[in-house]
Formats: C-alpha cells, sequence, structure tokens
C-alpha cells in the first residue's frame, strides 16, 4: 500500500515538473523579442502642417485597456481581479472612452495600455474601434506587452496579452518608431512582463523644423527602482541627442512616478503611500525643459480595492515634459472619477516657438 501511494505521488510530481518545466519551455522560446529600434507602419497619415506660434492640444490618456474601471481592482497591486468583469463592460468602457476623447477633439492623442488580443479585455480589438470611432486621426501602434499565457493568479489567470501604445494625430508626419527601453526583469518573469518601450513620431512644422512626439509607459513594479533608472538615463541621452538638433521635443504619457510639481498627499486617502511609487529623481530634468502637469487633479489611483473617494490612494503620474523652445498655454487634467480606467487623462494647450 506504501509503495503505491508513494508511485502515485511521485508520478503527480513528475506530471507537474514536466508540466511546468514544459511551460518555461514554451514562453522561453516564444518570448517576444523585438529589434532595439523597430519602424512602424501609419495609417491613414493627414496632410495638415503643424504650424509655429499656433496653439495645438494633446491629451495623455493610459485606458488601462478598458478593463480598470471604477468597481475593479488588480492583483499586482494588492487586489484579486487579472481580467475586466466582462466582456460587455470592456465594451461599455471603451465605448465611454473613445467619446471622451470624441468631444474633446484633441490634436494629438497619446493612449497607453491599448489592447488588441488579450484575455483580460476579451479579445477585443481596441486598435481597430479607436481606428473606427476617430477615423479622421492618423494612428500607430506600438507592442509593449506580448505574452502568449500569464498563468497568474492560479485561480483566474490572466492568460493571453497583446497589447501596447497607440498614438493618433491630426498633422501629417513622416516618421514613427518604437524604441526599446533597457531593463528587463530576471528569466522566467521577465518572459511574463512587459518589454517597455516608447514611441518616436517626427512631425514636421512649416518652419523648417521638426517636432518630435514621444508615447511613453515605463516600469513601475521593479524593486528598488533600479529598471526605472536605466530607462530614465536612456531617455536623459535620447533627450540630449534631439534637443542638440534643435528640434521641438515633447515626452508624454505615463511615466509611473510621482511627478515633479505635485503632492500626492493633496488627495485624500486613508491608504498609506504605496511601495510601487516614487517620487520622480530630482536630478533628471534636462536643462531648460519643463514639466506640464496639473497638481490638482489626480491622474491614478491604487487597485488594491475598488475605487472609493477618499479611499484609495491618488498621484498625479501622467503628464509631459517639454523643450525649451515649446510655450504652455494651458494644462488641465479631467476628473473623471475613474469610471472608465485606473487613470484619468490630461490635456496641454502648446505653441511651438
Amino acid at each position: 500500500m506504501k509503495k503505491r501511494v508513494l508511485k502515485v505521488v511521485g508520478s503527480i510530481v513528475i506530471a507537474a515538473s514536466l508540466i511546468v518545466g514544459g511551460f518555461l519551455l514554451y514562453i522561453t522560446f516564444t518570448d517576444y523579442k523585438p529589434e532595439e529600434i523597430v519602424e512602424l507602419a501609419i495609417d491613414n497619415n493627414n496632410e495638415r502642417v503643424l504650424q509655429h506660434n499656433e496653439p495645438f492640444t494633446i491629451t495623455t490618456f493610459n485606458i488601462g485597456y478598458a478593463g480598470l474601471d471604477k468597481d475593479q481592482d488588480f492583483f499586482m497591486d494588492g487586489g484579486k481581479m487579472s481580467r475586466s468583469s466582462s466582456e460587455e463592460q470592456t465594451k461599455a468602457n471603451l465605448k465611454a472612452i473613445a467619446s471622451f476623447m470624441t468631444s474633446l477633439r484633441s490634436d494629438l492623442f497619446i493612449l497607453q495600455e491599448v489592447d488588441i488580443r488579450s484575455s483580460r479585455s476579451y479579445h477585443v480589438d481596441e486598435v481597430a474601434y479607436f481606428s473606427r470611432e476617430l477615423s479622421e486621426y492618423s494612428h500607430v501602434f506600438a507592442t509593449n506587452y506580448k505574452v502568449p499565457w500569464v498563468p497568474v493568479p492560479i485561480l483566474d489567470p490572466m492568460g493571453s496579452a497583446d497589447s501596447g501604445l497607440f498614438t493618433l494625430s491630426r498633422f501629417t508626419s513622416t516618421d514613427h518608431y518604437r524604441y526599446n527601453l533597457p531593463g528587463k526583469e530576471s528569466w522566467p518573469r521577465q518572459q511574463l512582463d512587459l518589454d517597455r518601450a516608447f514611441i518616436e513620431s517626427r512631425f514636421p512644422v512649416d518652419n523648417g523644423k521638426e517636432l518630435v512626439l514621444i508615447n511613453l509607459h515605463l516600469s513601475a513594479f521593479d524593486h528598488g527602482g533600479a529598471i526605472r533608472k536605466q530607462q530614465l538615463d536612456f531617455l536623459s541621452a535620447y533627450i540630449k541627442k534631439e534637443n542638440d538638433k534643435g528640434n521641438y521635443l515633447i515626452l508624454g504619457g505615463d511615466w509611473n512616478h510621482a511627478l515633479p510639481g505635485t503632492d500626492p498627499q493633496a488627495f485624500a486617502t486613508t491608504q498609506a503611500w504605496p511601495e510601487w511609487l516614487q517620487k520622480f529623481p530630482s536630478d533628471f530634468k534636462p536643462e531648460g525643459f519643463s514639466w506640464v502637469v496639473d497638481p490638482n487633479v489626480p491622474s491614478v489611483r491604487t487597485l488594491d480595492v475598488p475605487y472609493s473617494q477618499g479611499i484609495n490612494f491618488r498621484a498625479v503620474i501622467d503628464g509631459f515634459l517639454i523643450s525649451p523652445n515649446i510655450k504652455l498655454s494651458s494644462v488641465q487634467g479631467y476628473e473623471l472619477s475613474f469610471e472608465h480606467s485606473d487613470h484619468n487623462p490630461v490635456t496641454a494647450q502648446l505653441i511651438l516657438q
């Protein structure tokens, strides 16, 4: 009897080892490994040339894959959920976000966490949806999360992920590239994690110069911030190179840091400062560049519990960094009460000088 039990247990252990080993081999050999710089295709390029000395608007919005509405939490932030609550809710969130964007009519939109084919958003093609609903915009997409299967949480795994950054524009553009950001987690965690990147978009200006627009989404959950430091060092070198050319430069998106000129303690909460949120390094700011943020409207909330004003910790981590030859006219964060995403959008009106 004892030998039989040991044989059964041994068979289970061997089977489990083979399954786990096979899965690790699978995610290793199918790991998404793009080139350091990848040229991106643009759809529906517009003919309107960007004018200097004329105001234009740009909005950044992390849409949380249209699955992180006010009633959701997220397991990576201490919650339980790994997916949107339903396909119907995903589509409702997506419709509301697109409707807001249509009413806002920004000249440029930079979006983060936009899914194409992901289990967490029930395989709704959000890029295709935005392309239809905002058909007057040109658009370009860059993948930063492509994993065949994320097996956690064990009882309700996140599943497949195919997601990225999405830039929409009313202006004519010439080039778009995906740039890999440095810093990787150790194996096998990196095989299940995002491959951080940014989209570089180049827009000719009527005075012969170029506007270089960066749509970015930096790391959040790296312990100690070592990966984020590598990414900021990379951005610092990139900024210097482009600034030395005399170009206009806008970097915007989800920085995953408490941005300069903002204070999360300005927003009422019963929660402690989350471990993942770091203050932005004071030594990063390039000479002459300016931060464009709205300190009065939180742009992100914690996801360990569904949203309740005054309970969740909130901060400003979404905004822009602009070069010295760009003038800020206004900036506004929109208090949408995290109804359809765990982020609030931010719009800036800018003038190229």
